[in-house]
């Protein structure tokens, strides 16, 4: 008999590690190749852990909600042979067809929306966890200060207490109390200590699931990072319901895709943001990174409730035949739990459709490290006054209003309403003599 380890695979480039959330095969039990032994999780996806060898599971070397990092021995799987203990990384031992075959299993777990920080790794080849980064953005610690932070971690990483440690000497950031405080809020919401202040005899008490837990504590951080502000604005949608109508059959027929709103709204968004590049940046500490890339985050409701924010890559370059199939194929993908974890990060700008659950408006929690964010409201039939050369008249409009969040600690509201205003534009002076 031989014994192979089974290590925890690689699940995207910046995931170093992952949580055991269940494990599928007990030990005693008979796995085939290929067959699914466990699901871990990480700040944003779930992701079953396949077996590379037919034999039985004799040993799980993690417990359920232990954190392993990639590459580490999660179990030893008896299989026939010599007796023999595989040594090798887990990325040489799986054919490629594997691999991708891994990646296209992924569960979507989130919300969210993205990390809550407002540092990234752009440039940098180390990892950073997103706790130590909330409490180096807590500090004004830049990227280039927390890199010269000597890690003890797994492989020379930085820790929570090699920062907190390193504050203490710093000579210009005394206050190590914020940072403290940052750990207490993201450790608090996922602690399971916390008991309901006050039930009766007939309450159900429900422990909040890994992803809402997640989502609640990049809210609160977002909310304790941003200051929020909003701008509205109505918006005639009259010319763009007809033209939608006229021609969703025809290019359901040709492009075997449904031609929805989302793509028309993402679109303008896209246009404007080239117009106003002040709006596609993030903050870090003291300095303001201005994106190359205009990445559209696309806030989609999973049938579980939670939320997740699947990212369109260079939105500004897709023609909307491209927008609406992105659209299309990211939407459906994470209702199945089929994102990629790359689909999921580097966004610039999010777009969430509160309107789709019949809400006028919204006002919307910023997603991190992003400074801004469009909520769509639902679509009215409304009685309006319309201006002709032959003098004003009440008649029935398609309107709908949009609501603009930013960060106005580097947003003012100059920026914040033209920016909106401009989306605005883009949709009334939709072409109608277009084609698609």
């Amino acid at each position: 008999m031989a014994r192979f380890e089974l290590k925890l695979p690689r699940m995207g480039e910046s995931v170093a590690e992952a949580t055991i959330t269940n494990w599928l095969k007990q030990v005693g039990d008979k796995i085939e190749a290929d067959e699914a032994v466990l699901e871990v999780a990480t700040d944003k996806v779930d992701s079953e852990v396949p077996s590379e060898v037919s034999g039985v599971l004799v040993e799980q070397l993690f417990s359920k909600d232990d954190l392993v990092e990639v590459g580490q021995t999660i179990a030893i799987i008896e299989t026939e042979g010599e007796e023999a203990v595989v040594e090798v990384e887990i990325e040489e031992t799986i054919a490629p067809e594997i691999i991708e075959e891994v990646t296209k299993t992924i569960e979507i777990a989130k919300e969210t929306v993205a990390t809550p920080v407002t540092i990234t790794n752009s440039g940098s080849e180390k990892f950073f966890s997103p706790l130590v980064k909330n409490i180096a953005a807590a500090e004004g610690i830049g990227m280039e200060e927390l890199e010269k932070i000597p890690g003890t971690g797994s492989e020379g990483r930085v820790t929570k207490n090699d920062i907190l440690e390193y504050l203490k000497n710093r000579t210009n950031a005394p206050q190590v109390e914020a940072a403290k405080e940052v750990v207490e809020v993201v450790e608090a919401v996922s602690s399971k200590s916390v008991a309901p202040v006050s039930v009766s005899g007939g309450d159900e008490i429900i422990e909040m699931d890994r992803m809402r837990k997640l989502i609640a504590g990049y809210m609160i951080s977002s909310q304790q990072t941003s200051a929020h502000v909003y701008s509205f604005i109505e918006v005639d949608m009259t010319n763009i319901v007809k033209w939608r109508e006229k021609h969703k059959n025809e290019f359901e027929k040709r492009e075997g895709e449904k031609l929805t709103f989302t793509p028309i709204f993402m679109e303008a968004v896209a246009k404007a943001l080239k117009d106003y590049p002040g709006m596609n940046i993030s903050v870090d500490g003291d300095y303001i990174i201005k994106k190359k890339n205009i990445n559209l985050g696309m806030a989609a409701a999973l049938p579980n409730g939670n939320l997740i924010v699947p990212v369109i890559k260079n939105a500004d370059q897709l023609n909307l035949v491209g927008m609406a199939k992105a659209v299309n194929d990211l939407g459906n993908r994470a209702k199945l739990g089929k994102l990629k974890p790359d689909e999921t990060k580097g966004g610039t700008y999010t777009v969430t459709n509160v309107g789709s659950f019949g809400s006028i408006f919204g006002t919307p929690i910023l997603n991190q490290p992003e400074v801004g964010i469009l909520a769509l409201g639902a679509i009215r039939k409304v009685p309006a006054v319309i201006e002709t050369p032959e003098g004003d008249f009440i008649g029935i409009r398609q309107k709908m209003f949009l609501t603009h969040g930013y960060d106005h600690r580097i947003i003012d509201g100059a920026l914040g309403g033209m920016f909106v205003k401009r989306v605005a534009e883009y949709l009334e002076n939709f072409d109608i003599t277009r084609t698609i």
